[in-house]
This record gives C-alpha cells, structure tokens and sequence, in this order.
C-alpha cells in the first residue's frame, strides 16, 4: 500500500454487491426459459452495471463495483469458472436464520487450475471500460477458502496424492487469476470470505467434540496458509482486501460470535486491508480489533457498522462514537467505514429498496468524511 491520503481501501469503501434492479431478474429469468439470447440478456445486464456505475460515481465513491450484476451467486459463479470446479444440485440449501438458499453447489471435478477464459475477466473488462478517470473499479471474488468448505473438497483424494498437494493448486490458480486481472488493469481486489464466520461459530460451540475441534484449527491453519500463498509476489500497486462475512441472504444471516477465537489467524493474512461485519451486537465488541490489525501500519481495518440488511438509518453520531471507540483498539489512520456487507451477495437482495441502498452508502460517506476530512 502505498502512503497516500486516498488509498485503498479508501475511508468510505463499498463492499461490492449491490441490489438487483427488476429489468435484470427479469432478464435472467427469461435467458433461463430460452425466451431471450445470451446477447440480449448481456445487452440489459450492461445497460444496468453502467447505471449503478454512473450512481456510485455521482454519490462520490473512489472505488466502484458493477454490483455483482453478472453472476447469480457471490461465490458458486467464481468457483465454477475455475478448471477442474463443476456444478452440481447438492440438494441441502444453506440454512439461514428464517429462510434458506437454493441448491446450487461446486465439487471438484479434477485438479484445480487457472482458467485464462474464466468468465469474470469479460465482466472486469467492461465494467473496466466504463470507470471514469479517477475512480478504480473494483474486483470481488471469493476466497480460495470457499472451495474447502461445504463438502466441496470431499473427493480431493481422487485427483491428489495429498491434502498439501491440492492446496498447493489452489493458491497457484488464484494467484495466476488475481495476477491475470492486474494483467488486464485491475488495481483493486477483494477476496469475499465467510469462512472465518463458520469457524467462530464451530469453535465456539461447546458441544463439539476435541477431535472436530482441533480439525476446525486445522481448517484455521489451512485458510491462512492458502490465502498467503496466493497473495505472494503480486505487484506492489495492487490492493488486495478481504471482507469477512456472517452470510447475507434476503436480510438473514449465517453465523454469530465474537472474533476472538479467530483473531490469531486473521492477524497472520497478508492483505492490505480487512472489511469486518460490525452492525450488531453478532459480532461481539472491538476488543480483538488490534489482534486482527496486529500493528501492521500499512494495513486498514474496515469497519462495517452500516447494516445493508435493514433500510433503517444509523446516526451519524452513534457511528462517529463507535468509530472512536474503535481506535482505542487500532489507530484512526488505519481505521475506515463501510456498509456491514454488500446489498445482494445473491440475485434476491436484501430486504430494501434501491433508494435505501444509496441512502446508506451516502451516509458511509457523509460520516467518513466528518471523521477523516481528507476522505
């Protein structure tokens, strides 16, 4: 990261995906039925993701994302691009609190590798093309810890002689991928993760076992060995984030906890800057915050403590207070704002409306800047 006032991730960011407008669900629905083509439902999907591109812009917003618009989920699209990922009905949804997902999934299908013609470099591309000068469009993707989890890795011993092996892949096609949007102008990448939220619920549920126990540390230790692995020797002008998310559907969620039992791991990721869920009382106080930021001063925490799940508006003053109570924990300079999460990690969205949405991102801005007036 380089030493700037506006760097990313900037004071007031945003996490990524945003509402879907009807137009595109209807699209999608009708690319689903054969009632339109391929070109004609990427012709809508274009036209939206240069709207909410435009509206990003307009709000003031340094970096800016094409909402998700081209995929249907925030990871499975991700997953089934790479070689040797399929899709596949697994037939249990995710069980949110009150409700639950469809039940699409990925498995391995060989061994894991880059995919030069992965889908989302086209959608990079565009939404590349349309960023105006000065503002970077930013690039979200799942962590590499999504395809070890959910019984997606179940069967790597068909295709690897080790554990180690096949991790050792994974960290090499996202390194080559995360290379290869650089490659094609990308300065702004954030790999989305719920990994970290799972763990925090497994770990601290009393009624597991010592030997699950010490397999979910394991898991622990895997994810950062991984995560670190892809990042190594990427170009010193790229800023790779992660945000840690507690699951967000329809204005649900997956997981509670404190970070505490977490916060060792998370503290060892090489990132540039972590985007961490805050809105309520779930995610337990700031005591951790300086485990997690772990004195690195090149590195921001991002604190999510606009909900996306609820229309209703924070206060300016409750935010700007919770913001100083976090930087007893982690310096103000290392310190920015954001939304809780994204506003439709799936095609449904979340309980709001659009003009909510930007009601929200303003406020993340208006608050950041009375915080940090450089912002």
């Amino acid at each position: 990261m380089t030493e700037t006032t506006l760097t990313a991730p900037f004071r007031y960011d945003v996490v990524g995906s945003l509402l879907r407008p009807a137009t595109l669900k209807k699209a999608h629905a009708q690319l689903a039925a054969g009632e339109i083509t391929a070109e004609q439902e990427l012709t809508i999907q274009q036209t939206e993701i240069k709207r909410i591109v435009d509206e990003q812009v307009k709000l003031g917003l340094h970096a800016v994302t094409d909402g998700e618009f081209s995929r249907s989920w925030w990871h499975l699209d991700f997953l089934w691009g790479l070689n040797g990922v399929g899709k596949y009905d697994y037939h249990k949804s995710y069980k949110f609190k009150g409700d639950h997902t469809r039940t699409d999934n990925a498995e391995l299908t060989g061994k894991i590798a880059f995919n030069p013609d992965h889908p989302f470099f086209a959608a990079f591309s565009y939404l590349q093309s349309i960023v105006p000068a000065g503002v970077l469009a930013k690039q979200t993707i799942p962590s590499p810890t999504m395809l070890f989890r959910d019984n997606r890795s179940d069967n790597w011993s068909k295709f690897y002689d080790s554990w180690d092996a096949y991790l050792t892949d994974l960290a090499r096609a996202y390194h080559e991928t995360i290379q290869h949007f650089y490659d094609l102008g990308c300065r702004y990448i954030q790999l989305d993760d719920t990994t970290w939220a799972f763990l925090i619920s497994k770990l601290n549920d009393k009624t597991v076992s010592a030997d699950d126990h010490a397999h979910y540390l394991k898991l622990a230790t895997d994810a950062v060995t991984v995560i670190n692995a892809a990042l190594v020797d990427l170009p010193d002008d790229l800023t790779v984030t992660t945000h840690i998310c507690r699951g967000n559907f329809k204005s649900t969620y997956l997981f509670s906890g404190s970070y505490d039992v977490v916060a060792p791991y998370l503290g060892q990721l090489n990132y540039d800057g972590l985007f961490l869920e805050y809105d309520n009382q779930r995610a337990g106080s700031f005591d951790v915050l300086d485990q997690i930021w772990n004195g690195d001063t090149n590195k921001r925490i991002v604190l999510g403590l606009v909900t996306s799940k609820f229309p209703e508006l924070e206060t300016t003053a409750n935010l700007t207070a919770r913001i100083k109570d976090a930087a007893t924990k982690v310096p103000l300079e290392n310190l920015a704002l954001s939304t809780q999460c994204g506003f439709a990690s799936t095609e449904e969205g979340n309980q709001l409306t659009e003009t909510n949405q930007w009601a929200k991102l303003q406020l993340v801005i208006d608050t950041a800047k009375s915080v940090w007036p450089e912002a």
